[in-house]
């Protein structure tokens, strides 16, 4: 189980780097490298954006999810270890 949401995590963490890429870094949208005189014809500027900065949001959220969940699920493997006694 530890292993899929590892899986999971990696998968998410490089979808929020391709959204944080694709942003132009002054909020007009699309950036233009990644065809955005085009996608801003097909779909708008600001329907764009606003589609860019959700999945931003949602990928970060997803991300903290599972990482709080694969933390719970290791969980005390550290608070285990016997004590050394002198």
């Amino acid at each position: 189980m530890i292993t899929i949401l590892t899986i999971l995590i990696a998968m998410v963490c490089i979808l929020l780097m391709a959204a944080v890429l694709i942003q132009n870094p002054k909020g007009g949208g699309v950036d233009s490298t990644f065809g955005g005189t085009a996608t801003n014809q097909m779909l708008g500027a600001a329907r764009s954006t606003d589609f860019i900065e959700k999945a931003t949001w949602y990928l970060a959220a997803a991300l903290l999810v599972l990482c709080i969940i694969t933390s719970l699920m290791v969980g005390g493997a550290g608070a285990e270890a016997p004590l050394i006694s002198q």
